[in-house]
């Protein structure tokens, strides 16, 4: 039942791509960022209030802007420079960048299994981004490095700072600081960088704008996040990680459906592959784990 509900945030995140690109492809990353990030933690805060102490905020502050401000920054990018079905898919290769990081920053060299299966995605993206079937933006590409970068190392961080800090506290004010650093940052931009991007506030909202800002700041980034801390506090990392297949399925779903993208048949095929070595260590080390607890049982 956990894994079902594990499904629900992933496959809220993964129609990011497909919903921005839909209603506001010409709106400023940053301000897409600050639009997701702020209202969704005010919303948490006034839900369950919440004061962090004084020695907290400096963790916080450090969290927030690594998993919120530039991951945020990084996925509108993302949304906006590549085709949302290749963005979605592509976040798949978070496992490739986890080994990596852990085996150059903590010395932990990857199982056999864990080594094969990120070569097979590495070869798989390599196949699925080649410039001669598939139009790509180097910095949608950048941008796509950026947010796997980002999505170890907060992870890395939420692990040690909710130690010592409860969840919802961590939950709330890292998007409330994240999306305030964005706000900041918009504001330059609005004033002194590229003010005619902001034109676009200017101009009439039609309900397809206010609809995608509500999915953005509502169930996509308040409820997603509210249900992902939640659950992680009653399922393991692994059993979790059954549930993030649903992010890339969203995205070629909504990009489909909401954008018309349309792929061929081999390509759809190296989506799913990508899809399948993404989760299949997770898998294998769920089954042995429920076998070796069945034969204590017995």
């Amino acid at each position: 039942m956990n894994i079902l509900l594990a499904m629900i945030p992933a496959f809220l995140w993964g129609t990011t791509y497909a919903v921005t690109k839909y209603a506001t492809p010409d709106w400023p990353p940053i301000l897409l960022g600050t639009i997701r990030a702020l209202p969704a933690g005010l919303l948490l805060l006034l839900i369950k209030p919440t004061w962090p102490q004084l020695s907290q905020w400096r963790g916080l502050m450090i969290l927030a802007t690594v998993n919120i401000a530039l991951f945020f920054s990084f996925i509108f990018v993302m949304a906006i420079n590549l085709p949302a079905a290749i963005a979605g898919v592509g976040m798949v290769s978070v496992p490739v960048v986890a080994l990596l990081y852990a085996w150059l920053f903590k010395g932990q060299r990857p199982a056999l299994l864990q080594s094969v299966c990120a070569l097979a995605l590495v070869y798989l993206a390599w196949r699925l981004f080649d410039p001669q079937y598939v139009t790509l933006n180097l910095l949608g590409i950048a941008a796509l490095i950026g947010a796997l970068l980002t999505i170890v190392i907060g992870s890395t961080l939420v692990q040690k700072i909710t130690t010592h800090i409860h969840w919802w506290t961590v939950l709330t004010w890292q998007l409330i600081l994240g999306g305030s650093l964005l706000a900041i940052a918009a504001l330059v931009q609005a004033l002194y960088i590229e003010p005619q991007a902001y034109q676009i506030l200017a101009q009439a909202f039609t309900p397809r704008h206010w609809f995608v800002l509500f999915w953005l700041v509502v169930p996509n980034t308040a409820l997603a996040y509210a249900l992902y801390v939640w659950l992680l506090g009653r399922m393991s990392v692994v059993e979790f990680t059954f549930g993030t297949i649903a992010n890339p399925i969203a995205g070629i779903i909504c990009a489909i459906v909401l954008l018309n993208e349309q792929y061929q048949a081999w390509q759809y095929l190296i989506m799913v592959l990508m899809i399948c070595f993404s989760v299949l260590p997770q898998v294998i080390k769920l089954v042995k784990r429920r076998v070796q607890k069945a034969k204590g049982i017995n």
